[in-house]
């Protein structure tokens, strides 16, 4: 599948449904309630609680100055903490239709004293150059999707969505420069810069659950997404397993969520990996 295709079909769906609400990462997955005899006109109600302990990886540079010159990074080797989080989602059904929405808030940063894992533009550093490196993320995801149940048997659901998904970051990068850069031109050796990306995409995907064990308590959550729009391209994908109660579930699911941007772009790339632990509530 080329990317122009992927394209295509991501913003050709998102754009006939319009809103619809949540990606609903991998807890979406996991919250989807097990009811396969969902009448028309009898809405069925979830909530999910979660936290997702991802690795962070992806490419950043930080303009510095006039004149194009730049410090580029990369999040998975200075990352390392998190500050503080909220995660969490909202579902409605009736009958075979649905909506979802979820948020994604993460706070997080980390710090690299004498390191050379940075740039100044495509020079390499010289020998004895390095630097201290301060970066800190924050940043939310938000979901906004709705779904038409394809499959619902006593083992199987299965459900189409499309909807929207917003990317809103803030890296800040410190950095202090340790020794002489050389040829490189570069303006100053020391300082703070932010950048700040807003980015909407349309996405199309597939979720659901297959139910296993006795009284059919135990279950495999799924979920696989793409989409695009302001970036390049967008994906995602979880599965897991969880068991059913009479007020909710328990789940653990492996979530990976992946971005790329046009080259030339302050974000080059970011991708977030990692378990999740939930629960999810129904009324």
């Amino acid at each position: 599948m080329t990317m122009t295709f992927v394209k295509t079909l991501a913003l050709g769906a998102s754009s006939a449904v319009a809103l619809s609400a949540g990606l609903m990462l991998s807890a979406p997955a996991a919250a989807q309630a097990s009811q396969a005899g969902w009448g028309s006109g009898a809405w069925k109600y979830d909530a999910t609680l979660y936290a997702f302990l991802p690795s962070i990886g992806g490419s950043m540079t930080f303009p510095v100055g006039s004149g194009g010159a730049n410090i580029g990074v990369d999040a998975d080797t200075l990352i390392d903490g998190l500050n503080f989080t909220f995660m969490g989602s909202l579902g409605a059904h009736n009958g075979r239709w649905g909506v979802f929405t979820d948020v994604l808030y993460l706070d997080v940063g980390g710090n690299k004293s004498n390191t050379r894992e940075f740039s100044v533009g495509r020079p390499e550093i010289p020998a004895g150059t390095s630097a201290n490196l301060d970066l800190n993320l924050k940043g939310f995801i938000w979901t906004l999707a709705g779904e038409y149940r394809l499959v619902s048997d006593p083992a199987w659901t299965v459900d189409v969505l499309a909807g929207a998904r917003l990317f809103a970051v803030k890296p800040t990068l410190d950095w202090s420069i340790n020794g002489d850069l050389g040829p490189i031109e570069f303006p100053v050796g020391s300082g703070s810069k932010e950048i700040e990306e807003n980015v909407w995409d349309g996405i199309i995907g597939v979720r659901g659950r297959y139910s296993f064990g006795q009284n059919r308590a135990w279950f495999v959550p799924f979920y696989l997404d793409v989409g695009t729009g302001q970036s390049d391209v967008t994906w995602q994908g979880s599965a897991g397993l969880g068991y059913d109660f009479r007020w909710g579930s328990l789940f653990a699911t492996w979530r990976y969520l992946d971005y790329q941007f046009e080259s030339g772009n302050a974000l080059e790339s970011m991708n977030f990996s990692g378990p999740v632990l939930g629960v999810t509530f129904r009324w």
